[in-house]
């Protein structure tokens, strides 16, 4: 066995500041935090434990994992799983990372990347799409030669390649490879198909990067009849690991759309069947079908909401006076919604052995049909019930109130290593959080902050004004767009203002940005990519966001040097996997307050504050307007958890912070 002395030389020849990186890296900082965390991952390899690891900004996380995940599968032939929170960090490691290190490496590994199958193009379905009417308009004629052309050529068939052409291309939902519309190996490009290429490749690598979304979607399935999706592991990495209860939430649930019901109709029209007797049946049934789940959706948004919308039984049955159950006219409509679906597939499939396509639309027509009955009939306890509206669709939707038996069971009793690494994995310095939430068993489970290169002391300085209403009176929206005015006029705009909701950000975009005169950018009216790359380019500006800029974000340099929080983030209180999460744990003898409001609402201000210090150069200020920071008790556990920095009440302090920019 090696001793601890030589593993920690092997780290240091790697990280340290004569090693292996610095020898082939130009401006390679030497961080201690880097060399830590590579140690205590390592270990956890080797001594087949799990490890939570809370690395911040300008540790070098990405290779403090990177290398002992070599090691280990280079000397323990094992193989690792790396799971990422977004597809471009994904990307970022298989392109940029992974390269660099088996350049510099001694020892030799493989790997591959895998993303949802929705990312990548069906050979089958854009040769059919050649005779089918799939197009929406005359443009689009000259985008499906392209793609077409493109088939012949990719040797991924990832629609990242197709740079030139809109990230919304309305037809690509009608060639990609979803896994519900496959018809697997009696598919006549079964053997060429870029699935299959992609499996082939990762079957062979010894490290899989892939992203949460996939990897939860493949645990989900594993052990049913559909197999898997990711080849056996012996370890998992997951970055940005603060993601991961949501994100194992949805994919442990269960779900039907309006866009699913569209689609599953349109193929259905288009099935290749000779009897013309059938054809009629399935037009009438097409016909009946599209109509009642019209009446359902219209039931629903006569409601007039957007978001997340509870869903209880007596809104599809009510008990009467006898005792006996009787369907509400919503019900009534789900019921005969239900029948028609299973109409479809009674006249579908005595046809099924003789067409592959039949096959598959009956699987699909039955996994509708149970997903609408389980979530109308909400016979199980353990999970919630709510209607989602995003954009033009409507999602009926059921999860898991708690995840972390399911995880326990399906994960971590049954892999050897798995790390869990984020910025922001802590709170009031105890991962009690994020253990209990995800299942991880204390006794295998150890736990570690990588200290920060930051100086943060002389690098940030911290604002909290000094009087400043409830958030939730009528004055706070006004008071906070005046402490806005006054902070971007010290820092000359460069500025991140992050909300907690979008109408607080449309509200005070609109009182600010009349106000002043720096340019003003806000969230939604353009692409994110797009907002951010204005931001970058335009001088002494301010982006008013919500939601995805409190993290993923990078805007390094004197370009942003200013985030101001609106409101300390904590959940909305009526949503409805909210309501239920924190429901369980009072029932379970918990306070749901403290034990996960407060929480998770310190995790997401960790995430926001992130975006402010990029590099040892950085400066800057971090004002948060809620005057709960300092009215309230628990205002000490925020405080507690963010990074130690000068506190001030004075808005004159903030000139000393920014004066180097202004010179």
């Amino acid at each position: 066995m090696e001793s601890a002395a030589t593993k920690n030389r092997t780290i240091a020849d790697v990280f340290g500041p004569e090693g292996l990186i610095a020898r082939h890296l130009t401006n390679y900082e030497h961080r201690e935090g880097q060399i830590q965390m590579a140690e205590k991952v390592l270990e956890a390899f080797e001594n087949k434990k799990h490890l939570i690891v809370e690395a911040g900004t300008g540790t070098g996380k990405t290779l403090a994992y990177l290398v002992p995940a070599i090691a280990a599968t280079v000397g323990q032939k094992k193989r690792i799983v790396i799971s990422t929170g977004t597809k471009n960090l994904q990307e970022q490691l298989m392109e940029k990372d992974i390269p660099f290190l088996q350049k510099i490496m001694p020892g030799k590994f493989s790997a591959a990347y895998m993303k949802g199958r929705g990312n990548y193009a069906c050979l089958y379905r854009v040769h059919k799409a050649e005779n089918q009417p799939i197009l929406d308009g005359l443009d689009q004629i000259g985008q499906f030669e392209t793609v077409r052309n493109w088939v012949y050529e990719t040797q991924t068939g990832d629609r990242r390649e197709l740079v030139d052409l809109p990230e919304d291309l309305s037809f690509w939902n009608r060639i990609n490879a979803r896994g519900d519309i496959c018809i697997g190996q009696k598919c006549p490009e079964y053997e060429p198909c870029f699935i299959t290429r992609m499996r082939a490749r990762a079957d062979a690598a010894d490290i899989v990067i892939v992203n949460h979304h996939l990897f939860f979607a493949d645990l989900n399935v594993r052990g049913n009849q559909f197999g898997k999706v990711i080849p056996d592991y012996d370890a998992v990495i997951f970055d940005e690991a603060h993601l991961i209860e949501d994100i194992a939430s949805d994919y442990f649930g269960f779900q039907v759309s309006s866009f699913q019901i569209d689609e599953l109709i349109r193929d259905t029209d288009a099935l290749p069947i000779p009897d013309a007797m059938v054809t009629r049946d399935l037009t009438k049934l097409a016909a009946k079908i599209i109509g009642l789940a019209d009446q359902l959706w219209l039931k629903f948004t006569m409601a007039r909401f957007d978001g997340r919308y509870p869903l209880t039984q007596d809104l599809f049955a009510y008990r009467e006076s006898s005792g006996e159950d009787r369907p509400t006219p919503l019900g009534e409509v789900y019921l005969a919604l239900d029948g028609a679906i299973g109409s479809l597939v009674s006249t579908l499939d005595p046809l099924a052995e003789t067409s592959p396509e039949i096959d598959s639309l009956v699987r699909r027509a039955r996994q509708a049909r149970f997903d609408l009955d389980f979530i109308a009939n909400q016979s199980e306890r353990n999970y919630v019930y709510w209607l989602e509206k995003r954009g033009k669709g409507m999602f009926l939707r059921a999860s898991p109130v708690d995840v972390s038996e399911l995880l326990r069971e399906k994960l971590f009793d049954k892999v050897e290593s798995c790390i869990l690494t984020s910025a922001t994995m802590s709170s009031s310095g105890s991962f009690n959080f994020v253990r209990e939430r995800l299942g991880l068993d204390t006794a295998k489970t150890s736990s570690f902050t990588a200290p920060t290169s930051f100086d943060y002391e002389s690098q940030a300085i911290l604002y909290l004004p000094k009087a400043m209403p409830d958030p939730r009176s009528a004055e706070f929206t006004q008071l906070a767009a005046g402490e806005i005015i006054k902070i971007i006029d010290v820092t000359k705009g460069h500025a991140f203002v992050l909300c907690t909701s979008n109408q607080s950000m449309t509200a005070l975009y609109e009182l600010v940005s009349s106000r002043v005169n720096y340019p003003c950018f806000v969230q939604g009216s353009m692409s994110k990519a797009g907002l951010l790359e204005r931001f970058r380019e335009t001088a002494n500006a301010v982006l008013f966001a919500t939601a995805s800029f409190w993290q993923g974000v990078d805007v390094q340099g004197d370009q942003l040097s200013c985030v101001i929080i609106d409101k300390l983030p904590f959940a909305v209180p009526s949503d409805p996997v909210v309501a239920a999460r924190s429901r369980f744990i009072d029932e379970n003898g918990g306070r749901s307050f403290f034990d996960y409001s407060v929480p998770q609402a310190v995790i997401s201000l960790k995430q926001g504050i992130g975006r402010l210090i990029r590099s040892r150069t950085d400066r800057g200020v971090i004002a948060i307007l809620d005057p709960r920071l300092k009215t309230k008790g628990y205002g000490r556990d925020f405080l507690q958890s963010l990074p130690r920095m000068r506190i001030t009440h004075d808005i004159s302090d903030l000139d000393s912070i920014m004066s180097p920019f202004q010179k």
